[in-house]
């Protein structure tokens, strides 16, 4: 590094999940790193968030950018984490199953807690001595053309952070956006959707050697679908399940009372009541907060070479499709292989500019743009599907078509689902390939029908001339015989 050079500082807001990947992705790349969190230590708050998260389902996207930074953090998280092969749809009162594989393949999702996935990244990032973690630090304002970021401290001190690179890893309700936002002329689309979520909560059985077991089937994501609302239970490594309630606001509002609740549960999930307990059911429903569902759709993602948005804060999506974290961590690698593209290097000139870092944060919002927009939109559609069509024949059959071709031709056609979660193809280019799939099995059904259709008609056809002809015949023999 000559005299005129310096090691670029870059300050991360949100030591969340995707801002703590995208801290060691930095400082592997020879960054500096100050990485500020609104929150206090998740490790030393073990209650942080209780009562109010949806489990995660770690899959191939969120896998690969784990995998790439070769600190052996994929392999540690799938220690702990717990395998799903299928969906359960539980139907009825009497909670009649029916096993959804997600791959005739046996690919799986993975069910990952959320604050342990959150704990090994910090602590991963905090072992680097390139980074430094800021924890209990909320933005104030941003100075984004000076690079300047203004935080408050919990005891009330004002700390003023100066880079070369601002992130906003920061959620949904990002600071960082809205401040970039005062800067240039970024589209945003906020919308909420009519359902809110409640966390309930299915803990281990006790066997009869006295060890604890899940009372379901673990390598399952179960689902009770009732159509405009649903249920679904996601396992945890300690043998409980995390059981989340969907449903309109006006449901939960209607909820009034014990026997409200009791009521409800009785005629559309029964057979989850004994699995839940009255009591802890109670306590839950009445106790946990209702959360709200928003999308979020943010174009671009960068402003000039002075500051980016990744995760939540630039794509918040509904959690129907589980691919919030990995479409985040997603976000990460494709950010950095797109430095790379550019050979970016953690050097400023003396100039005060990194060379060819505007170039590479363009590239990368024109990039991912689309991919984010096209897994928020998939992520509604899944919502739909999830309460409703996995109950449809129709969709049913469909599905077995789509499988059934996909294992002899596995080239030509591939499940939406496993392009969205069993590959690392580009969101836009999976729902693009998925239309014309969907195109091509719609007019092989509807072309079959007609031609089953035809067919009968043909076979019914032939079989009236036989049996008129028959008729004719024992007419004639009988006329004959009277003569």
């Amino acid at each position: 590094m000559s005299d005129k050079e310096r090691k670029a500082v870059v300050s991360i807001v949100g030591a969340g999940l995707v801002g703590a990947l995208n801290a060691i992705y930095f400082a592997q790349r020879g960054w500096k790193v100050e990485l500020y969190e609104l929150r206090p230590d998740i490790r030393l708050n073990k209650e942080s968030g209780k009562g109010k998260s949806i489990n995660l389902a770690l899959s191939e996207r969120g896998l690969s950018a784990l995998r790439a930074t070769h600190l052996g953090l994929e392999d540690m998280i799938l220690e702990a984490s717990v395998p799903m092969k299928a969906r359960m749809v539980h139907f009825g009162k009497e909670g009649t199953q029916m096993s959804q594989p997600y791959s005739i393949h046996g690919q799986h999702i993975n069910a990952v807690d959320r604050a342990r996935l959150n704990e090994l990244l910090l602590t991963a990032a905090e072992l680097m001595d390139s980074v430094t973690v800021h924890f209990e630090h909320r933005l104030i304002q941003a100075d984004l053309d000076k690079n300047q970021l203004e935080f408050m401290t919990k005891e009330g001190k004002k700390v003023i952070d100066d880079s070369d690179l601002i992130v906003g890893a920061d959620g949904a309700y990002s600071k960082t956006r809205s401040q970039m936002m005062r800067h240039m002329r970024m589209n945003l689309n906020q919308e909420y959707i009519d359902t809110a979520y409640c966390e309930l909560m299915i803990p281990p059985e006790q066997g009869p050697d006295g060890q604890l077991r899940f009372a379901l089937d673990p390598h399952h994501l179960h689902i009770w679908p009732r159509h405009v609302f649903m249920l679904i239970a996601i396992p945890n490594p300690d043998f409980s399940f995390t059981c989340t309630l969907f449903m309109p606001f006006k449901m939960f509002e209607d909820i009034k009372t014990e026997d409200d609740l009791f009521e409800f549960f009785t005629e559309h999930f029964n057979d989850a009541i004994p699995l839940i307990g009255k009591e802890s059911l109670k306590d839950s429903y009445f106790h946990n907060p209702k959360g709200s569902l928003v999308t979020i759709k943010a174009s671009p993602h960068n402003y000039s070479d002075k500051s980016i948005i990744i995760g939540d804060a630039a794509h918040a999506m509904v959690p129907f499709y589980g691919q919030g974290m990995n479409c985040g961590f997603q976000d990460v690698e494709v950010l950095h292989e797109i430095l790379d593209q550019h050979s970016v290097l953690p050097m400023v000139g003396k100039d005060g500019k990194i060379k060819n870092l505007k170039e590479a944060l363009d590239d990368y919002s024109n990039v991912r743009v689309k991919d984010a927009h096209a897994i928020c939109d998939l992520a509604m559609y899944n919502y739909y599907e999830m309460r409703h069509a996995v109950t449809s024949l129709s969709f049913l059959a469909r599905k077995r078509l789509e499988s059934s071709i996909h294992a002899l031709f596995p080239h030509l056609v591939i499940p939406l689902y496993s392009m969205v979660s069993f590959s690392t193809i580009p969101y836009s280019v999976a729902i693009q390939r998925w239309h014309q799939q969907t195109r091509w099995l719609t007019l092989f059904m509807t072309t079959t029908t007609f031609g089953a259709l035809g067919l009968t008609v043909f076979i019914g056809l032939k079989c009236r001339d036989r049996v008129m002809n028959s008729f004719r015949e024992l007419t004639l023999s009988i006329h004959k015989f009277i003569c």
